[in-house]
Parts: C-alpha cells; structure tokens; sequence
C-alpha cells in the first residue's frame, strides 16, 4: 500500500448485541440490526463501505476502465442467436450495437421472411436501473405473447401481453409471478402462471387467467401446501398437456396434468408424491416416458407408460435400466429417436437412441474437459438434433446434428473479436485425492506459454450445492485474467453431479464439510503439483459457492493471496431458522433443519459467521445487491463487520454493494462486465499486476 492508503480507515459498523437462543445454546449476534434496509444508518454504512472500497483500489482505477474495454471489445456487439423453428415461426433474439438488452424477434416461414420485432427490451427497460424480461410465450394461433417483467430485480415478475399482429399491449398485468412459467391453454385465451409470494419468494399458487378478464376474476386452480416444495410450471413439448411440478430439492416430485383443450378442468396427479421418489415426465404420442429413481435407480432409469395406466407403476416399463456409473441427467423425444443426456466421470455425454432398431451411438467431442447439451428442439417430426457445445478454450458453438447420416452442422460459435486464437490455449483434465480418497476432478485452462514451476498465479473457482454442476465453458472475459499470466482451474467438488447422485448426497445434509474440504484438498493439490503457489492462489464462488469461501477462509486461510466472495450466503444458521427470509423452508432437503437441534449443531460448525475467529484471512473482496433475493445484502454486510472486528492482519477487506441490483448483478450485457473488471483489478492489484 502506498502512504494515502495507509491513512484510510476501513468503516467500522456498531455494535447492538442481539440474542440469538435455541438448544439450550446462546448466540450474541452484535450485526443483527444491518438486516434494516430501510434504517438510513444502514444505507450509510453500505455506502461507506462502497467508498472506502473505491478509494482503497484507486490505484487500479485505470486497469478497471482498461479492463472493462477489453472485455467489451471482445463481444460482438451486432449479434444475434441462432433461430429455432416452432409452429410457423423462426424463433430468435438479437442485439444492436450500444444495446444492453436483447431483442426478441421471429420470421414467418423461412429465414429469409421479414422480421417481426415481438419485444425491445432497450425500449421497454428506459427509465429503469434493472429490467429484464423473460423471452415470449407464445399463444397456440401464434398472435399472442405472454412475458414476464422485472424492473427492481427481485424476481417477481409481472405477467404481461402483446398482440404480435397489432403491436397493442394487452392492459392485463398481473404482478409477482415466476417468470417464465406460463403455460397457455389451447383457447388462446387462457393461460396459467404461478403467483410467488412477495417475502419468502416462494412459488406457492397456480393461477388461472383469462385475457382481458380483471385479475381479480383468476382462478386458483392449485396450492402448494408443503412450503420445502419448488413450483414448475409448463406446457409439454406434445402440446397436449399442461404440467404442474411439485419439486422437493432432490428428495421428492410430483406432476399434475391437465389437458391443454379443458382449460378449466382439474389438474390430475400423474403419480402421488412418495418420500425418496423423484421423477419426470415427457408425453409422447399415446404414452409417457418417464425418467425415474424407483427401485433404488440413484443415478436414474428411463421407463414407459400408456397414457391412461400412468398412477399404475405395476404397467411402468424399462425402457433404459439404471447403471452404477451413469448418471442420467435429461431425456428429448423425437418421432424416430430417444437422446439422452447422460454423465459419466463428471462429463456430459449425449446418447442417441434410433426406437425402431434400438440402434444408439454417442457423439463425439474430442476434448479432455467440455459441456455439451441438448439444445431448443420443439418438434417432434425431425431427424435434427439441435445442441451447444463449448468447452475452457472453445467458444460457446451451436450444432445441428442429422441423426440418421450423423452428420454435424456448425451453425454458430461465439465470434471472439480482437486477437483470440484457441490454438493458443491449452485445457486438462486433473484428479486430487481427497482426504479420505476420493478422486475429484479438475478441469483447468492456461496460455501455453504458462510456466508450472509454482510461480505463476492460479484462479480456483467451484460451487458445490444443490446438485448443479459446474461444467467447463468458455468466457471471453476470462482471457483477461489468461492474457496476464493466470492459469484458471474449476474443482468438480462434492455437492455437484458431476460424478453421480452420490456425489451430490455426499455433499449436503449432514455430509456438507466434504464440499469444503474438497475445495482445500484441491487446492492443496494445485500447490503440491506446481501449478501456482499460496502467494499467487486465488479463490472464487458466488451465492452457495460464497458459502465454500466463507468456510474455507476459516479452515485454511493461509493457502490463499485472496478470496472473491460473491453474494455469499454466510450466516447459515440465522437464515435458515428465519423461515420469513426468501427461500429457506424450500432448503431444509439441502442443509438441514436447524430446528433439530442435529442439524443446528452441525450447520453452526461450519457456518462462516459463527466461526469467525481472531486469525490471519487472506485478502478478500466481498459482493453484495442491496435488491437481492436469494442472498439478503445483510449476510455479506455482518460477516465483513464481523471480519473486521476479529481478524489479525492487515490484507485488505473490500465490500462492494450494488445498491440498484439484485442477485444476478446488473442486468445490462456491458454492466455485469464493470462487475468482473473490478474482481479482476483487485487480484491483480495485490499481484502488483496494473497493465
């Protein structure tokens, strides 16, 4: 630090002592009045501690602004999506140069039909901090596009209406939905939609409208009455049924249907929900495939039903049996062929399965590290495959693939503008040994010209909850950091299903510490191996994967240079016994219930908040939205007044609140990037790196 920065003092936030007790356990929590979005003593320390962080990186002002620029240059500003087919129209979305927001469009009958602009969301986001809207859903005679609109970023959405062949909006609006489950009915006129409600943001109630009916004229046509179950809501690719999905995080679902023509009939179960039973379904002509962990399927089989005999699992039929090492993640159906989406050693495979000959292949990518997915394929009538690929050194590339020739289509990879040559990276493929033995995988991505002598700094990423895995993709903005000398590795850490279901299990509930110690082993490995060292190890993770920094800054604060903390959800205990916070009673499948005094003892020995202690932290930039609705901006805020108050060293500290935005940054494309351009600054700020 030089002598200016030396004389700035961090804010120091007040302590009120607030009793927290259960269990015959006390806890004294002295930042418990940040939670006050409304106290104007609140709102100053947050912007005090914007301040100080400015200040405190001003001498990197200039690397900011020059990253930004370089990040933005390398995206292609005119651009646009590759167009699907569904019903009459081509489906797409562009942007215009300067634009932040994406412009919904579709053609009539070819590519070479004139375009129909169904939404501009410059214009419609003008005058707005934060706008999103969710792409259309379009009514059966294709006139009608239903979207939902989100102005504060809090993610209730109102459900608004456009008449595509008039231009007029519709004045039904209907507010705190979730955005993008709407489902209409065959009549054109009526169309379903899931109401959220406005503290816990829980999805609860599907609702019936009919447009140009006052909302006070919906229908209830279900409730979900268990709060720890997740509300989907769609219409099948067959167009025959609308489907209601009750999901219990990873532990139990249950479908209700109702056919699209009867839009005023009832919602049927398609299969009452059972503790430890998972399914999901796809209709298909005069059956339904469903993909199911019954009969202790873990990683999952594929079955067959008729139509009519679905709640008879006694008429359920194997279509795919389960396998120990294969991990079945998703299932499209065509007219002539299953494809399957399927994971093995923590990669993504795509399964291609002819139904009259039982004849199946894989396709083949030829890289150590990737993601490939089955992409938008509405029509059932086609031998065309749509899916993405992309992996750490290919750009994000679209395919059509022909299932019969098995010949593959490039339609589009992500221009990279500027002086990017993939032949100039390398990507691999790593294994450290946990603790107790278990194999993780690393997927890691460096310039060529990168040294493994130890010297060289390395920026470790990883997430680890809920079962999302976190595949290896492409990032133009990550060039920035690989331009500078930085190797990047993704740690396929246990909570994911990367390698499994297992995988998952052994990283939630009462097994959540291997998802930490999994993050320190590998770091541990990434050291020993040579590929950076403590003085140049970074570490990043957003929202749950704030949760692993906060853990591992208490559990081995020495092997890192620094810590990228984003939206971090850092005060476990206190949120999850809090059940008016956003999204908590939904979460107990994943952490526990700190009710039980079990799973209170053990979330408290590990909950970041509650196990700060006074020692050395690395250096550590924390992110927050005062909007945000899945981590509340106060977590973050106690845990760095807690930080400062108790640690033992001098790196630096910095929080940053985004106090127009919410849990997804800013909702403009060139924004978000002045948000990675400040994560980057500061890690290449504490390298003494400024170009």
């Amino acid at each position: 630090m030089n002598e200016s920065q030396l004389t700035l003092q961090p804010p120091k936030a007040t302590k009120k002592p607030h009793r927290l007790e259960l269990h015959d356990d006390l806890r004294i929590d002295d930042y418990y009045w940040l939670r006050d979005r409304e106290n104007q003593e609140v709102i100053d320390y947050l912007n005090a501690e914007n301040a100080y962080t400015e200040a405190l990186l001003a001498p990197v002002k200039e690397l900011r602004e020059k990253l930004f620029d370089e990040m933005k240059a390398r995206i292609k500003e005119t651009d646009e999506s590759v167009p699907y087919k569904d019903g009459n129209y081509w489906y797409y979305y562009r942007y215009e140069q300067g634009g932040e927001y994406p412009i919904y469009c579709r053609k009539h009958g070819s590519l070479e039909a004139e375009e129909e602009v169904m939404l501009n969301l410059n214009l419609l986001g003008e005058g707005h901090t934060y706008y999103n809207a969710t792409f259309p859903d379009i009514s059966d005679n294709e006139k009608i596009a239903a979207f939902g609109e989100d102005t504060v970023s809090r993610r209730l959405y109102t459900l608004r209406f456009k008449n595509l062949k008039t231009g007029e909006f519709y004045p039904d609006a209907i507010p705190d939905t979730e955005g993008g489950n709407y489902a209409w009915s065959t009549d054109n006129q009526t169309i379903f939609y899931i109401r959220k409600h406005t503290e816990t943001l829980l999805g609860y109630q599907v609702w019936r409208h009919r447009l140009g009916t006052e909302t006070t004229e919906d229908a209830l046509v279900y409730e979900e009455a268990d709060d720890q179950f997740y509300l989907g809501l769609e219409r099948m690719k067959s167009k025959k049924y609308i489907a209601i999905l009750s999901d219990q995080n990873g532990l139990s679902t249950e479908y209700r249907l109702l056919e699209a023509n009867q839009p005023t009939g009832a919602f049927v179960s398609f299969l009452p929900r059972q503790r430890g039973h998972e399914y999901y379904v796809e209709h298909f002509e005069d059956r339904f495939y469903v993909r199911t962990n019954r009969d202790d399927a873990t990683n999952f089989k594929l079955m067959q039903v008729s139509e009519f005999q679905h709640a008879d699992t006694s008429q359920w039929q194997d279509v795919i049996g389960h396998r120990p090492f294969v991990y079945l993640e998703g299932l499209e159906v065509f007219r002539r062929y299953l494809v399957l989406q399927e994971r093995t050693e923590g990669l993504l495979q795509i399964r291609i399965i002819e139904q009259a000959t039982q004849h199946e292949h894989y396709l083949n990518f030829g890289e150590p590290a990737y993601t490939a997915y089955v992409g938008t394929n509405p029509d059932f009538d086609t031998n065309t495959l749509r899916y993405g690929y992309t992996s750490l050194t290919t750009p994000s590339s679209t395919f059509d693939y022909q299932m019969d020739s098995r010949e593959r289509i490039l339609l589009k990879q992500q221009e990279v503008l500027g002086d990017f040559n993939k032949d100039d990276y390398q990507t691999e493929r790593l294994f450290a040994t946990a603790r107790d033995g278990v194999r993780i995988p690393i997927s890691i991505v460096y310039k060529k010209d990168f040294q493994k002598d130890g010297k060289g700094p390395l920026l470790q990423y990883s997430y680890g909850s809920y079962g999302y895995s976190m595949d290896p993709s492409f990032s133009s903005g990550r060039l920035s950091l690989l331009n500078r000398g930085f190797a990047f590795a993704i740690c396929h850490i246990r909570g994911g299903h990367e390698m499994g279901r297992q995988w998952y299990e052994n990283g939630k509930m009462l097994k959540k510490k291997n998802t930490f110690t999994d993050f320190v082993d590998c770091s541990q490995y990434l050291i020993q191996q040579k590929w950076t060292s403590a003085n140049g190890l970074f570490a990043m993770g957003g929202s749950a994967g704030g949760l692993l920094m906060g853990a591992v800054a208490n559990m081995a604060p020495q092997l890192y240079k620094g810590i990228v903390a984003q939206v971090p959800f850092v005060d476990v205990v206190t949120t999850m016994l809090d059940e008016s916070i956003p999204l908590t009673t939904g979460e107990y499948e994943e952490w526990g219930n700190p009710n039980e005094k079990m799973y209170y003892t053990y979330m408290k020995s590990y909950s970041p908040y509650d196990n700060i202690v006074a020692q050395e932290y690395p250096n550590m930039l924390i992110t927050t939205g005062l909007h945000d609705s899945q981590v509340q901006y106060w977590e973050p805020t106690k845990w760095i007044a807690k930080l400062r108050e108790l640690k033992t060293d001098d790196n630096q500290l910095l929080l940053h609140c985004d106090m127009e935005a919410g849990h997804g940054g800013a909702s403009g494309r060139f924004k978000r990037l002045k948000d990675v351009a400040l994560q980057y600054a500061f890690m290449l700020n504490l390298l003494g790196i400024r170009e």
